[in-house]
């Protein structure tokens, strides 16, 4: 039974009745403000920990940093693209994330804007608030004592926790931060920036005037020392500023902006204590009526009156983050789900995991919601390898049709993502697969599959007679860094059949490579489609290759049987082999994979010096990653399972 210690649990002639769940009082709860109850815990030696995944997960790399191919605009693209924002407003998503040039905190930096109509294809960004070149200035004493000042020719560089705001008039902002940083490793959020900007969006996409809504007074910028904006009340767009005055006057909503600002004029209602650096906020509202407030680094607090004032801070300790955001929201479905990088080692940030719960304080259930770890393609500074830093839509800021989460986060801190999980959250599936893809709209549609969608290499649907009489599922890939991934699932089974069709069209620098996967990931079988053969797992080594013709369908049919621990392949109802024996055990199985290139999901070279995909000073930038690679194309169709 599902741990749920807040439920009041009656036995009355044989039955069970269950009462609403309810956290504990606001008062029990202050210490420790969420809880993690559940028993599953990753492990180190692979980047989905062997954590089951959660079904039903859409992946769309939305932003692909590229060094001289910039999709930007510009003369040379920026490649370290960091802590996206994501708000759903006029039917539209919108989404905002930092770039610098290279790498954490290194000048300039800037902020830019991209929107999409579904979440799965997303405009080229464009600035939304601009590098600036700064005087020479002496920097204060008492944040930085002897350190040398700004020299001429220095640039500001953003940082901000908070990407937009949704007024009660309708009116849509997205805001920033700028700041400075003396050098590298001191980071521009320590209280010493010029100021909060923000510009309107309009809903054809373009932006108004830039304006100062709130400067950093305290370390003297003001009209006069950082004058490159003016001050929000010289806008003569009345609905312009009646929305900033509403912006500044939620609590909840600006206690996201302390972390940049650090003021103690009484404009923050966080508490006083003795953790003293909250940073990325992110809220949802207990059955009860409480607001939870969670932070990075374990940190959180209760608001029984939306922000206007805080409990005492207390502390996450059984969410083991990395120093990456954590995300907590309420969700369609009437539960609650917090997402962050539940991290094995304490340092690293994989995978991104989801929780669930249904009263806003016990957790449980943990899944893998991204796992997928790519090779860095470009060197920089403070580069953490991962998913992370992920952010969902704060509340106000809109609510897409449908019943699902919608997330945005970084990889490597060079790619912007955004992802939709579908609801209610879950790891297995009770049906069998019967996937013809005949009467679907789009893949947006296939919502117990789970897609891994790059820029350059995806999954879609295509609809040709010349290859077939009916749509099928088309796998293309021209990443020369990544693979195109799918995953089917069906119910956990110790004796399945498992079939499909198979189309090679073209190979490029990938082949098709299927999987039938346990639920913590294990890999009994590969089947691996290669030009003119096709190969099959066994045990340690391989049995014969079977002949393989490009530019005609096949249909492949592996019979597995985890009692034995073996598996039979029957390709195009004629060739035959018998009792494969499992590359490696499983209890059973639940998801077919279909990936354009090979397994990578173990983290061990990665902790070598020197092994690629190392950052610091091991990694390099990758030869070759502004061009795509040769074109591989297959074509998927029939996907269908049965019990044996």
């Amino acid at each position: 039974m599902k741990h749920l210690p807040s439920l009041l649990l009656f036995v009355c002639s044989g039955s069970l009745i269950q009462a609403d769940p309810q956290p504990p009082a606001y008062e029990a709860s202050i210490d420790e403000p969420v809880k993690y109850v559940g028993d599953r815990q990753p492990v180190k030696d692979t980047y989905h920990g062997d954590l089951p995944s959660a079904v039903g997960v859409h992946r769309v790399q939305a932003f692909r940093a590229n060094r001289t191919q910039s999709p930007e605009g510009g003369v040379v693209g920026w490649t370290y693209n960091h802590a996206p924002m994501l708000a759903y407003w006029k039917g539209r998503f919108w989404l905002q994330y930092l770039a610098n040039l290279t790498g954490e905190h290194n000048t300039p930096g800037r902020t830019l804007l991209a929107s999409s109509s579904d979440g799965t294809s997303w405009t080229n960004p464009v600035v939304a608030f601009p590098e600036l070149q700064l005087p020479a200035f002496d920097l204060p004493d008492d944040l930085y004592g002897d350190m040398p000042d700004l020299p001429v020719g220095s640039y500001a560089i953003m940082h901000q926790r908070m990407g937009f705001y949704t007024a009660p008039n309708g009116r849509l902002l997205t805001l920033g931060f700028y700041s400075y940083c003396p050098t590298p490793r001191y980071g521009p959020n320590h209280g010493q920036g010029f100021g909060r900007v923000a510009r309107e969006v309009y809903e054809d996409g373009s932006m108004g005037p830039i304006y100062y809504v709130r400067y950093n007074r305290e370390r003297g910028w003001n009209e006069e020392t950082a004058p490159w904006f003016s001050f929000y009340t010289e806008s003569t767009d009345q609905g312009f500023k009646q929305a900033v005055e509403s912006l500044l006057e939620d609590k909840l909503v600006t206690a996201q902006w302390w972390e940049e600002d650090r003021a103690r004029d009484g404009f923050f209602t966080l508490p006083d204590g003795h953790f003293t650096d909250p940073k990325a906020l992110s809220v949802f509202q207990r059955p009860d009526g409480v607001w939870v407030g969670l932070w990075k680094r374990h940190l959180a607090s209760l608001s029984q009156d939306r922000g206007l004032t805080w409990a005492p801070y207390g502390k996450t300790e059984t969410l083991n983050l990395a120093g990456s955001k954590v995300w907590g929201q309420h969700t369609d479905d009437g539960r609650f789900a917090i997402l962050y990088n539940h991290s094995a080692s304490m340092r690293n940030r994989w995978p991104m995991v989801v929780i669930s719960s249904e009263d806003g304080y016990h957790f449980d259930d943990m899944l893998t919601v991204h796992h997928e770890v790519p090779q860095m393609r470009y060197q920089g500074i403070h580069k953490a390898k991962g998913p992370q830093y992920f952010r969902g839509i704060f509340p106000g800021n809109g609510n897409p049709p449908g019943d699902h989460i919608w997330m945005t986060y970084s990889q490597n801190k060079e790619d912007i993502w955004v992802t939709r999980i579908a609801l209610p959250l879950r790891g297995t599936v009770s049906h069998h697969l019967n996937e013809s893809f005949d009467n679907l709209a789009g893949i947006t549609e296939l919502n117990t599959w789970n897609l891994y969608q790059l820029q350059w290499a995806a999954a879609r649907l295509a609809n040709d007679p010349t290859y077939n009489s009916s749509p099928y599922l088309v796998l293309r890939d021209e990443e020369p860094s990544d693979y195109a991934k799918v995953e089917a699932f069906f119910p956990e089974s110790k004796k399945v059949r498992v079939e499909f069709r198979v189309y090679q069209k073209q190979i490029g620098q990938g082949t098709l490579e299927v999987e039938v996967q346990g639920r913590h990931h294990e890999r009994p079988l590969r089947v691996r489609f290669d030009e003119g053969w096709v190969g099959f797992d066994e045990g340690p080594a391989e049995p014969d290759a079977l002949t393989f013709k490009t530019g005609r369908w096949h249909h492949l049919a592996l019979e597995i049987d985890c009692t034995k621990q073996q598996y039979t392949a029957v390709l195009d109802g004629v060739h035959r082999l018998e009792d494969i024996e499992f590359a490696n055990p499983v209890e059973a199985v639940q998801r077919i994979v279909f990936r354009t290139g090979p397994w990578r999901m173990d983290v061990r070279p990665f902790l070598i010096p020197g092994a690629p995909g190392n950052n610091g000073l091991f990694q390099e930038d990758l030869p070759g990653m502004d061009f795509k690679s040769n074109l591989t194309e297959y074509f998927i169709d029939d996907v269908k399972t049965s019990s044996l």
